[in-house]
């Protein structure tokens, strides 16, 4: 048997069904990986679907935990940011190494897997937790809109329907347009940001000591609460069906070689790519507690108080324009992504077929109707109580992406030897049991308390 008919026989084996037409079937392998040239070279080639995944870990829902976080404690919670954030390094690492190795994205490995009502179960919690994430982030960008322009946050809300417009546009020039476009925000908002950080001027020795866990994290109720706010709106499932699936958009050799560097260099794309998210959510939380924290102000939580309290206690307007700058790109491309992961999802999990444009609308439209009615009908504190929602609706449907992504990966019927090896395994299964128990009691003191 030729190491090719080996890998197709290996990757087979541990599925009952034979494979579908991929997701995203329009750029789908459409990127070349040189054979030839430095490991740069060929890294660059990967660089750019771990910027997608990273997306998902700074968009509006993170926002209000990481001010909240940083004006009652200070740098305090910076620990469990960093925590948050490995235990997000691992997830992806997995999804990534599952779509290259059995060209399968985590949608479609649960729909052959499960019984299909399980499946069928599982697609409909998806859309929720996708609808949710869409919802923080289409609010994100009319507060961001409101804010900056005194767009009212109806129009707002109507005026991000244009991104199905963009995602479009740009994938019919090619998946890089989308990456690049991606990675250019990304570095708008760590500008903003490091810019922002830079006028506070933030006790060093303070943050330094904030990346440290302390004892006070698990004793002190209220900081519990919060540090679990933000281990929950970090750590999101509908990534991980997008990063197994926008993995596949490079053209691999299918040989025992030519997947192990795909995953090595995934991996690194990545794991690079979610420190940025790293920095800008412990921005997010420096700022606050420079600022905030500092001037005595512990309740501020909303992302609009913070936009209007920080020109006065900076001095210049420049604080709050740079805010409410970050708040719209964060929105914009957190919108864009979470469009891909409609597409992906539904397609992974039902196999159908439907026009991209047609798509795009059902998908954002999911997220804007209820936008609308609530803006409509409460106003802004009504879309406030709707961020809350979002996130508990994610909170209660990430295990069930992690627990499948965690079994599947350490199967070695379905990975062959890429399957997770030992110590790999016990690490993936203890992250995936806090994470559930987090969310579970997350989930509990929302509702309960």
């Amino acid at each position: 048997m030729s190491e090719k008919a080996h890998i197709k026989h290996v990757a087979e084996e541990g599925w009952k069904l034979s494979r579908n037409q991929p997701t995203l079937p329009e750029v789908y392998r459409s990127l070349k990986i040189p054979k030839s040239g430095s490991w740069i070279k060929k890294f660059m080639a990967f660089v750019g679907p771990g910027y997608l995944v990273a997306v998902g870990y700074m968009d509006p829902g993170n926002w209000a935990t990481d001010i909240a976080g940083g004006s009652l404690f200070g740098y305090s919670l910076l620990s469990v940011i960093l925590i948050s954030n490995l235990m997000a390094v691992l997830l992806q690492a997995l999804a990534g190494k599952l779509g290259i190795v059995t060209g399968r994205d985590l949608a479609q490995a649960c729909r052959d897997h499960y019984s299909k009502p399980v499946a069928f179960t599982l697609w409909i919690l998806c859309e929720l937790a996708i609808a949710a994430c869409d919802l923080a982030e289409v609010i994100g960008s009319a507060i961001a809109l409101k804010l900056l322009f005194g767009i009212p946050l109806v129009y707002g809300v109507l005026i991000t329907a244009v991104d199905v417009l963009v995602v479009l546009l740009l994938q019919n020039k090619g998946f890089r347009f989308i990456e690049t476009l991606v990675i250019v925000l990304i570095v708008t908002i760590g500008g903003c940001f490091l810019t922002e950080i830079i006028l506070s001027k933030p006790e060093i020795g303070g943050i330094m000591k904030g990346f440290v866990p302390t004892t006070e994290i698990v004793t002190n109720p209220m900081m519990l609460y919060i540090a679990i706010g933000i281990l929950g709106a970090t750590v999101m499932p509908h990534n991980l069906y997008l990063h197994s699936s926008v993995v596949q958009t490079r053209q691999i050799e299918q040989t025992r070689e030519g997947k192990r560097q795909a995953i090595k260099y995934a991996t690194w794309d990545s794991s690079i790519a979610l420190f940025f998210a790293l920095f800008i959510n412990a921005a997010i939380l420096i700022l606050s507690a420079a600022t905030f924290h500092r001037a005595g102000m512990t309740e501020v939580a909303e992302i609009e108080d913070a936009y209007q309290l920080l020109t006065p206690i900076l001095g210049t307007a420049l604080g709050s324009i740079l805010f409410g700058v970050a708040l719209l790109a964060s929105g914009q491309n957190s919108t864009l992504t979470g469009t891909l992961a409609g597409q992906i999802v539904m397609e992974g999990f039902l196999n159908i077929r439907l026009p991209g444009w047609l798509r795009r609308l059902i998908t954002r439209m999911i997220a804007i109707i209820p936008a609308v009615i609530v803006t409509i009908v409460a106003g802004e504190s009504g879309t406030a109580k709707l961020l809350i929602l979002s996130q508990v609706i994610l909170s209660l449907q990430l295990s069930f992406a992690v627990v499948p992504l965690v079994k599947f990966t350490s199967d070695k019927k379905k990975m062959g030897e890429f399957a997770n090896k030992g110590w790999l395994k016990v690490l993936a299964w203890v992250v995936t049991v806090i994470i559930v128990i987090l969310n579970v009691y997350l989930l509990y003191q929302t509702i309960f308390q």
